[in-house]
């Protein structure tokens, strides 16, 4: 079956759906999701938008604590452009319909994040993605041009390697993207979706890891997909683990956003010590890769399993009134927020790296565009400063638009010959049985080995294990019929084995990436992207 359309956005994400309301007045659009629409990174974000809106704020305050947040890595001029053109695209999220929170005389309520120096956080309650998912949704739902297939994995990338005709073996120049095969979950059918441009707006990748934040659909599908076309990807060492998640929440781990320290919360220890303190002169309110490391550090000396965060010292119903949600929630667990402290735990969160892209969103194969989490912008450098995500896939993703109608304007387009997919595999579920578990164990291995703090053994020792694994899969994956697991897996085992040639390749520490044995940030060698690419087909 095959589906053709202008431009192709691969994920339904904030980044994929303010890109397909740009380009839409131009062509037909055809989004694919691999869950409902809804389903995704953007819904579970509960801080906001980092945003310059106060009088007593600037630009150049925003860009310096984001440069000082990426610690050397960000590149200034994809900072700057973001800063500056954020506040025109918070304005547009309003005129969609985004109902964000306001004071009493009707200004935009902003809040206080870690790593910030003003208070310049719009948001939606504790609940911001949900609303900014819900209004652009409908928008786009009311687009004629738009149509969006629910439930469909993608599979792979369609380049010149699949072209007929082309020699196997035959290394190739100037690649380019011609659509994505995908898995239309719900018939067991694969589909050839073509098009001019294609948008990778895939999200995140925080199921390589035991405990995240990240939806079960996270599992790093738009960066391995590209990394099997031969696009560069780069800094998959950089991966935040978000400070306070609510211990024992199951997966994916419960929240517990930065707002609820830029509030007034604490971090403190179980015996009641403000310990972030002897770490950063910032306290609580220090960037997330300190704050993170602080607590590892406290709970590898303590041998406890979490920390509190406390709010109790606060006014109960402003807390109640900024943070229903993470409120209700905590009544859940029987952890009433404005009396007890809460227990909290790091967890994976976002990945600072992915498809490396210019300032237009461009990756380095001809017709494929990447915003968002997926795509390595430069934005955030080294460690992401809070709440600067949703803004970052906002302002890139029209960047994208914006090149993608230039492109696809300026060029005549006739598809090549592209063969159907064919599927001979048989499902086994025997063996099936023997390869789900190497979920768990990707995931195992890489909290042990790969999270917060590494050594070089660590790594060395994941790398052999895991590249077993991703052989495993791949043997497995060419003899067996398709299915949504075995891709997801397939993904998570590259995306598992780029993160950890990434963190080998950076002898130093850096932002994120803490190495024990290269302690000490190395400005005279290592102020550089780590960046990785497969030519072979």
């Amino acid at each position: 079956m095959e589906i053709i359309s202008d431009f192709l956005v691969i994920g339904s994400g904030i980044a994929g759906l303010f890109y397909a309301l740009k380009v839409a007045d131009y062509g037909q659009v055809v989004i694919i999701t691999k869950k409902e629409r809804a389903e995704s990174n953007t819904n579970y974000a509960q801080g906001g938008i980092a945003s310059v809106f106060s009088p007593d704020d600037s630009y150049e305050l925003h860009i310096q604590d984001t440069l000082n947040a990426g610690a050397g890595l960000c590149k200034r001029e994809a900072v700057e452009i973001m800063v500056r053109e954020g506040p025109k695209k918070v304005e547009e999220l309003i005129q969609i319909g985004v109902e964000f929170t306001r004071t009493q005389n009707g200004k935009l309520d902003l809040g206080m994040e870690g790593g910030h120096s003003r208070k310049r956080i719009v948001h939606a309650k504790d609940l911001t993605g949900r609303e900014i998912e819900r209004a652009l949704i409908e928008k786009v739902l009311s687009h004629p041009n738009v149509k969006i297939f629910e439930h469909h994995v993608a599979i792979d990338l369609i380049t010149e390697h699949h072209l007929v005709g082309i020699e196997k073996g035959k290394k190739l120049d100037n690649i380019h993207c011609w659509g994505v095969y995908a898995l239309d979950v719900k018939t067991g059918v694969v589909k050839k979706f073509l098009s001019k441009v294609t948008m990778l707006a895939t999200g995140g990748l925080g199921q390589v890891y035991l405990h995240t934040t990240n939806p079960l659909i996270a599992t790093g599908d738009g960066v391995a997909m590209a990394y099997r076309a031969g696009a560069k990807i780069a800094n998959m060492e950089f991966i935040q683990f978000h400070p306070t998640t609510l211990y024992n929440s199951g997966s994916p781990a419960f929240l517990i956003s930065e707002a609820v320290r830029g509030f007034g919360g604490i971090l403190r220890t179980k015996k009641g010590e403000d310990f972030m303190k002897k770490y950063d002169p910032r306290g609580s309110l220090a960037p997330r890769d300190i704050v993170a490391r602080a607590i590892d550090t406290e709970l590898k000396k303590s041998g406890d399993e979490y920390v509190y965060l406390d709010l109790t010292h606060l006014d109960p119903d402003k807390v109640k009134d900024r943070f229903p949600h993470i409120y209700e929630k905590c009544l859940e667990f029987k952890i009433d927020i404005t009396k007890e402290p809460i227990p909290v735990v790091p967890a994976a969160h976002y990945s600072c790296g992915g498809v490396l892209t210019d300032l237009w969103g461009r990756s380095s194969i001809v017709g494929l565009y990447a915003a968002g989490e997926v795509a390595m912008t430069g934005v955030h450098g080294a460690n992401r400063l809070a709440s600067n995500s949703l803004l970052e896939a906002l302002v890139f993703s029209e960047r994208a638009a914006i090149d993608s109608v230039r492109f696809v304007n300026e060029n005549f387009f006739k598809f090549p010959e592209i063969p159907d997919w064919v599927d001979t595999g048989i499902f086994n579920m025997e063996e099936w049985v023997l390869i789900s578990h190497d979920k768990k164990e990707i995931q195992q291995l890489m909290w042990d080995y790969v999270g917060i703090v590494r050594s070089t053994l660590r790594l060395e020792r994941a790398k052999r294990r895991i590249e077993l694994i991703a052989n495993e899969v791949e043997e497995f994956y060419k003899k067996t019929k398709v299915t949504a697991e075995i891709l997801e897996l397939r993904n998570l085992a590259t995306v598992a084995l780029l993160i950890i040639r990434s963190a080998l390749m950076r002898k130093e520490s850096r932002g994120l990436h803490f190495n024990t044995d290269y302690p000490y940030r190395d400005d005279e060698n290592w102020l550089r992207d780590t960046i990785i690419q497969d030519i072979r087909i």
